[in-house]
């Protein structure tokens, strides 16, 4: 079963999940974005699964930062745009499980995920 975590290295999050996939001993592949980028047909495919809305961190420093203009009006492809150009918009982690997507760290979500796939 393929497991792919993305996001950044050094976010907070980041570190609780992977940390939580070590302890259970989970097998996953690692992604960031900061140095392996993100492609804009994968980001069109979460946003197709999860919606957009669900996959822009809006409550990250990066989007806050963002003149008015910018966060006004956001549409998926503006949203996907913006995600592109600063992928710490992405929100964190992204964990695919054999195409099926987290948004997000939640114990409890991540167990019920595995547990359903083992």
């Amino acid at each position: 079963m393929p497991i792919t975590i993305y996001g950044i290295k050094n976010c907070d999050t980041m570190k609780k999940a992977r940390a939580w996939l070590d302890k259970k001993g989970v097998a996953y592949d690692f992604h960031d974005y900061k140095t392996k980028g993100i492609e804009r047909a994968q980001l069109e495919t979460w946003a197709k699964k999860t919606g957009w809305e669900t996959l822009l961190n809006r409550a990250g420093t990066t989007f806050k930062k963002l003149p008015d203009k910018d966060k006004e009006g956001l549409t998926e492809k503006k949203a996907i745009a913006l995600m592109l150009v600063q992928p710490s918009m992405i929100k964190r982690p992204v964990l695919d499980i054999s195409g099926k997507l987290l948004v997000g760290f939640k114990p409890e979500i991540y167990q019920a995920a595995l547990s359903s796939k083992r």
